[in-house]
């Protein structure tokens, strides 16, 4: 049986842990179901707040002047929030290739390296790779350590997620809100959505006070106004716990981008005790992080792959009939219906793997005993030649001492 070859995108063999999305145009991690949370955390209390301004714009007709900047203002932090969340999440983070096979054990020994820790396990029965190799960055000797997983050395700030299965340039963590790994191309968008997140939450909570004030009657106590605007005191109360979760998170990454490191870094190594190699200086840090190009993605999701041809092959057994010498009584051939694909019609291969020795030795011993024999790849195409002396065959026949010859097929050479 022959199923016929079907290519496959790169994001449809794709080994990690990632989920593809529109035939491989969005990346998401394995736990992207937790975007819908986050999105309803987000828009939620935003649309709720929205909901309130529309009913205050209603009821209030002379400070339309005063409602509408508000309004606008919070559908456009809401959707910006929203689109970097996707942005975030749905995009490669800086995927590093796996490799098919380990590197050259002479490439590698090339190097030099003061690590006595070699690579163990199925790596190990192949050749012989140091766990670690030194690299000199700005000037700093750090080293790289050899990723089992994907069968590489890994990238200086690169890192495995244990949780995607990648490994991640400029690693900083796996974000369980985004349902993605942070690393080299979705940290600025990262970056924006928590700052994003804050001023929204801040700007909720600062006009739903404003809100209760202006509800608020002469001679009215303060807290009457509150239990006669809960949702508004349910908005503030919901911002406040928010703005120190998002908020928090907003001024440590700003700490983080103002000397140049990720937050796995900033627990692993301390860059604070010590000397850190990739600080370049506020404002260059800045720069490097708002201001420059994101490299492009080092895979290609969306393209063909050559791998392993999903090809079932079957087997053809040719079965010959009759009593044959002990010789070749053994000799069942079998054939794999292989076909070439690049032809236009399928070419089997079964006729070249017949084993004609036995046969062409049979037809120069004229003495020998003939058996029967019959093979219905066996055509007699010099029947005009013979004449009907070959088109016919022997049905019986004396040998000297008596014994009754089996029938023969007629056996030409092709």
């Amino acid at each position: 049986m022959i199923i016929p070859h079907k290519h496959k995108r790169l994001y449809q063999v794709w080994k990690g842990s990632n989920t593809f999305w529109c035939g491989g145009r969005l990346i998401f991690g394995p736990d992207a179901s937790s975007i819908f949370l986050t999105a309803f955390l987000i828009g939620g209390p935003a649309i709720t707040f929205c909901t309130q301004v529309i009913l205050n714009i209603r009821r209030h007709h002379d400070r339309l002047l005063g409602y509408y900047p508000v309004l606008i203002a919070a559908i456009v932090l809401t959707i910006s929030n929203l689109v970097l969340l996707l942005l975030t999440s749905g995009r490669d983070p800086g995927i590093v290739p796996r490799n098919c096979r380990p590197p050259d054990e002479t490439d590698e020994s090339a190097d030099n390296t003061p690590s006595m820790e070699w690579v163990t396990g199925a790596v190990a029965a192949q050749m012989r790779l140091p766990r670690t190799k030194d690299v000199l960055i700005n000037g700093h000797k750090l080293k790289v350590k050899f990723c089992d997983t994907c069968l590489l050395y890994r990238p200086p700030r690169a890192s495995h997620c244990s949780i995607c299965n990648n490994c991640v340039q400029r690693f900083d963590h796996h974000c369980p809100w985004v349902g993605q790994c942070i690393g080299l191309r979705n940290y600025r968008f990262f970056y924006c959505f928590i700052s994003t997140a804050t001023i929204l939450c801040l700007f909720v909570f600062v006009f739903s006070w404003v809100n209760i004030l202006e509800q608020r009657h002469d001679d009215e106590n303060l807290w009457r106004t509150m239990r006669r605007e809960i949702l508004s005191v349910v908005l503030m109360v919901y911002c406040f716990v928010a703005v120190w979760f998002v908020g928090g998170l907003t001024v440590f990454h700003f700490y983080l981008i103002c000397t140049n490191q990720t937050t796995y870094e900033n627990f692993r190594y301390q860059y604070d005790k010590k000397d850190n190699p990739y600080n370049k200086g506020l404002f260059r840090n800045i720069q490097q992080l708002f201001f420059s190009k994101i490299p492009p993605s080092l895979n290609k999701f969306r393209g063909w792959v050559v791998g392993e041809d999903y090809v079932e092959i079957g087997a053809v057994i040719s079965n010959i009939a009759g009593s044959i010498d002990s010789d070749r009584r053994d000799d069942t051939h079998e054939a794999g219906s292989k076909f070439e694909e690049d032809a236009d019609t399928p070419v089997p291969d079964i006729i070249s793997k017949f084993d004609y020795r036995g046969i062409d030795d049979s037809l120069k011993n004229k003495n020998a005993r003939p058996s029967l024999f019959f093979d219905p790849f066996f055509f007699d195409v010099n029947h005009d030649r013979k004449g009907s002396e070959n088109n016919s065959i022997n049905e019986e026949g004396s040998s000297a001492d008596g014994s009754l010859d089996r029938p023969t097929a007629s056996i030409v050479q092709l």
